[in-house]
């Protein structure tokens, strides 16, 4: 029975929707903003405010692995970890902090949190395991938001040490930068309203505006797969959230590991059909960086460690448990190729 306090808090829901709905295309403005070092975290780009979580979305395990890159090997497999310090480690070092690109607006991966004005999630668990690792216990961080589609130009240019922001290992980025093994694995999902009739990748997009953002897998697949759809790019995934919200499109494309989260913010919206694809996710580095590669490959390999007490676990069980209830919550294998 829906009462005056049911009817109350769905009012609050649809008012936290709407808020986020403004601040998401703000966002989209000020994506590039540097953010500030780790201890003093002012940051200068605005903050999207998360929501309570909705009902947990299910996650389905992803489709088969990708294919082997055209050199033969798989292209989530890295180099040997190695707790050397070469030039790209000493670099750093002698900075004095590690500049990481990153998101501000995927909850639960890297996301401002409004409680403590700072960024938190999965992803930003993994910089601080890298950081500390690099730099000691009191390492400092600057954050720089990267779009989606600047990420590797960030990467070739030096603006940043490493890119973290659940970006997919695959053959032709990796001819582009250096991939850290795998750190997750999540599959190519559709999110729709609850009460649309699309089922999933299929021909229930005929017809339909699909948004995804520029420069992700997502848009891969779109391009080589519309289902006869329209193809919507944006800056980053939660502007095709936004674009969901006022109706600007009928589906989002993106992995579902982000597509939880958003579904987790909103309510009114849900993954359907299956993951169409198997994607490993890494940090991304300078090709030439090889013994920074290395050094996080031993930090990772730290970080998967230790059972239900290990980083990995508890950084899953704190951020993505309770979205992700049909994910089989445990680290990939990692994969070297030398």
């Amino acid at each position: 029975m829906t009462g005056a306090r049911g009817m109350s808090r769905t009012h609050e829901r649809r008012s936290l929707v709407t808020a986020l709905a403004g601040l998401g295309l703000v966002l989209a403005v000020l994506a590039s903003v540097l953010l500030s070092v780790r201890d003093a975290p002012h940051v200068t780009a605005e903050a999207v405010e998360a929501p309570a979580r909705a009902e947990p979305a299910a996650v389905r395990p992803a489709a088969p692995a990708p294919a082997k890159c055209d050199d033969g090997e798989d292209p989530a497999a890295s180099l040997r970890p190695s707790g050397a310090a070469g030039t790209a480690v000493e670099r750093i070092r002698k900075r004095g902090h590690l500049v990481v690109g990153v998101d501000q607006n995927s909850y639960l991966w890297g996301y401002r949190n409004p409680h403590t004005g700072e960024i938190d999630g999965f992803d930003i668990d993994l910089v601080g395991a890298v950081a500390r690792d690099l730099l000691g216990a009191d390492a400092k961080i600057v954050y720089k938001t990267i779009p989606t589609d600047q990420r590797i130009p960030a990467i070739q240019g030096r603006e940043v040490d490493m890119v973290v922001r659940t970006m997919t290992i695959n053959c032709e980025r990796r001819e582009e930068v250096a991939f850290s093994t795998s750190y997750f694995e999540a599959g190519q999902q559709v999110l729709a309203p609850r009460r649309s009739t699309i089922e999933g990748y299929d021909a229930s997009l005929r017809g339909r505006k699909v948004c995804t953002a520029k420069g992700s897998t997502g848009e891969t697949s779109l391009r080589g797969e519309s289902h006869g759809a329209s193809i919507v790019t944006v800056p980053n995934q939660l502007d095709c959230l936004v674009r969901l919200q006022l109706g600007q499109v009928d589906a989002v494309v993106t992995d579902n590991a982000l597509a939880a989260g958003q579904a987790a913010q909103d309510p009114s919206v849900r993954l359907v059909g299956e993951p169409f694809t198997r994607e490993s996710y890494g940090v991304a580095m300078n090709l030439r960086d090889t013994d920074l590669v290395r050094r996080v490959n031993k930090v990772l390999d730290d970080f998967r460690k230790g059972g239900r007490a290990g980083q990995w676990r508890s950084s899953f069980d704190k951020w993505l448990a309770p979205v992700m209830t049909d994910t089989d919550p445990r680290p990939p294998a990692p994969k070297y190729r030398d």
